[in-house]
């Protein structure tokens, strides 16, 4: 005969579920805690060897999913994408791929930023990081 588990044994076995403060993907959230960002400088040996920016983000109380429109708006928990712009251009992309990373290649060697946002399916912008680096002068590389 099997024994159903109580929530004695759950508490034995460690932490149960619902104080790890994550919530179910199956009931919509009555009050979300704000979405964060958080963003680090460029890995050092892509840009130093390359000049490649290799930028690590992660977000909290926010899921980066390819949905976009005004009805997408309302999941919950809280998903949209990223907004990436260069050196303050006039124009940016969007990143609905969740991949933790952010890589920006052909760079011309000297200061540079990028400013990371979370934006809403709909593009509202809800939360930015900038990051300031430098890319080195590289070397020539042979052609042939």
């Amino acid at each position: 005969m099997i024994k159903p588990l109580t929530f004695a044994l759950a508490l034995a076995a460690g932490q149960p579920a619902w104080a790890t403060g994550k919530a179910t993907p199956f009931l919509p959230l009555q009050d979300e805690p704000p979405a964060k960002l958080f963003v680090d400088l460029p890995l050092a040996e892509p840009l130093a060897s390359r000049g490649a920016a290799v930028i690590p983000y992660r977000t909290e109380n926010f899921r980066i999913l390819p949905i976009f429109g005004p009805a997408a708006k309302n999941v919950s928990p809280r998903a949209g994408h990223l907004h990436v712009s260069v050196d303050d251009l006039n124009w940016h992309w969007a990143d609905a791929g969740d991949n933790s990373t952010v890589v920006v290649v052909g760079l011309s060697p000297g200061e540079h930023s990028v400013l990371i946002e979370l934006a809403l399916p709909d593009h509202q912008v809800i939360a930015g990081q900038r990051v300031k680096f430098t890319v080195p002068s590289l070397p020539q590389r042979d052609s042939k």
